[in-house]
């Protein structure tokens, strides 16, 4: 049979014992939600500025001054995403794309976006935050910003991102491409590795992280350590 994993009272999101002190980070929901934001906010809008900043760590492999110059005039067309990773398709290559890592955020001025909350810098206090790794304004005024005041988020300007590590590596997005249930199944069956992890798996199924498997879970009364198949 199966048992219920025990929240404490008041952490309904404890971690399970095998993940002890793993930390929480941006999902799937937060990243799906700058996505909406970024499509409702900012499509057929043409970027006039651009501040990117001088952190080779988060900006990765091209600079500061050739990344802007290759995306300032250009029209964004759609905001992509792909288990934790986000792209903005322009109307031409090259595309900005964002790893959110440990603490990665979109904000867009005068927008509510959500995000996790470990990830929240002080916008309201300085603009764009000293946190800003990635900054446009559009011709229209609207302002956004991409930051990450841990500094394990990955911007980068591809021709392509879904068909580049780690895009082009991940497995069915859960919620933009869901498995059947009989597919799933199968899949399990195969798996001689204990659930979680293989939740945790992006290979298998992107855009679930810790919090999201441990609800996952608990909802289906299945323990974190049983086989998964």
């Amino acid at each position: 049979g199966t048992k219920r994993v025990k929240a404490r009272q008041g952490n309904r999101r404890e971690q399970s014992p095998n993940f002890a002190g793993r930390e929480n980070m941006p999902e799937l929901p937060e990243v799906e939600a700058a996505r909406r934001a970024v499509e409702d906010n900012c499509l057929g809008k043409k970027i006039k500025r651009v501040i990117i900043a001088d952190d080779n760590k988060v900006i990765d492999g091209i600079s500061p001054s050739d990344f802007q110059t290759s995306i300032l005039g250009k029209t964004i067309v759609s905001a992509r995403r792909k288990g934790k990773n986000l792209w903005l398709e322009l109307d031409s290559p090259p595309f900005p794309s964002f790893q959110f890592g440990m603490a990665g955020a979109i904000y867009i001025k005068g927008v509510a976006v959500t995000k996790y909350k470990r990830s929240a810098v002080k916008d309201s206090e300085e603009w764009p935050s000293k946190y800003s790794k990635f900054f446009v304004e559009l011709d229209d005024g609207l302002e956004l910003s991409f930051t990450d005041k841990r500094r394990f988020a990955k911007v980068r300007l591809l021709e392509n991102p879904a068909s580049v590590r780690p895009i082009s590596e991940l497995g069915p997005d859960a919620l933009l491409e869901p498995m059947t249930v009989d597919k799933f199944e199968k899949s399990l069956a195969k798996k001689k590795i204990t659930i979680k992890p293989l939740l945790l798996d992006q290979g298998f199924i992107s855009g679930i992280g810790n919090w999201i498997a441990d609800e996952v879970l608990y909802q289906a009364r299945i323990h974190p350590l049983q086989t998964a198949s």
